[in-house]
């Protein structure tokens, strides 16, 4: 893919893994970018950020249809077109299920998948009129690897990359190159509330999801070989999982007590 030209439209874009992959593909030469998020300061922000760069600030919550339909409206109205979409957005809040509020249960569904497929919908007749598009979705690494107290999050980022496959089958006659970002645990905001003691950074993910549409791949998986290796043992084996899970569960639990970003 050339991205000379390109117009993006991302969601989450104002921080974290989305204001990387803002940074890295500004430094490869994208410069108009339509940017989705809550807090219309740090939308703001970006334009301080990256000053070579054309912005339409979108605010707004992918969990509300109106304001996905705003939203493509005034991407319509701006450029009439798109070539990039990157589903970003994403909450998480960890613990037992029975421990989680009915809202946060509702809201990891809402933000994570529900908002990810109706922008991804109403995006389509934009990205249908670009000679080369893309869709980049942001999964995680539970998407692959379900661990207790992720219940919720794991099955909302697992439906992430079945509908990525099942949209780039659904538009193999378009010119729409469709992809997943798996990211492992990410020094990001997001996780500011889990105890981790080793992170990616999010230029990292940033990058290794650029080189990977640029290079047009379908999944990209952060974590190196011991990743791979780790869903083919729980695809192949999946109880060896569910025995690293039961050794480890006090400390996973432990892990996760304060995980909630929403």
């Amino acid at each position: 893919m050339d991205l000379k030209g390109k117009k993006v439209l991302i969601t989450g874009g104002s921080a974290g893994i989305g204001k990387s992959i803002i940074q890295e593909l500004v430094q490869r030469g994208v410069q108009d970018f339509a940017v989705m998020g809550r807090r219309q300061e740090a939308l703001d922000a970006l334009k301080a950020a990256f000053p070579d760069a054309e912005f339409l600030t979108l605010p707004g919550n992918v969990a509300n249809p109106q304001d996905l339909d705003k939203a493509v409206a005034q991407v319509t109205e701006q450029w009439g077109e798109l070539d990039i979409l990157i589903n970003n957005a994403g909450v998480v809040s960890a613990g037992l299920l029975t421990d989680l509020s009915d809202e946060d249960i509702i809201n990891q569904i809402s933000i994570n998948i529900t908002g990810l497929i109706l922008l991804t919908k109403k995006a389509l007749p934009l990205l249908k009129k670009s000679k080369e598009a893309a869709i980049m979705n942001i999964s995680s690494g539970y998407g692959y690897i379900a661990m207790p107290f992720y219940s919720v999050y794991a099955a909302t980022k697992a439906a992430v990359g079945q509908f990525s496959d099942a949209m780039r089958r659904e538009l193999h006659q378009h010119a729409i190159h469709v992809m997943t970002v798996y990211p492992s645990a990410t020094d990001t905001d997001m996780m500011k509330t889990a105890v981790v003691s080793s992170l990616d950074t999010p230029e990292e993910v940033a990058k290794a999801s650029v080189d990977g549409l640029l290079k047009g791949e379908i999944n990209v998986i952060l974590g190196g070989k011991e990743r791979e290796e780790q869903i083919k043992v729980n695809f192949l084996e999946p109880r060896k999982i569910d025995a690293f899970a039961a050794a480890n569960y006090e400390a996973l639990r432990e892990r996760t007590r304060q995980h909630r970003s929403m």
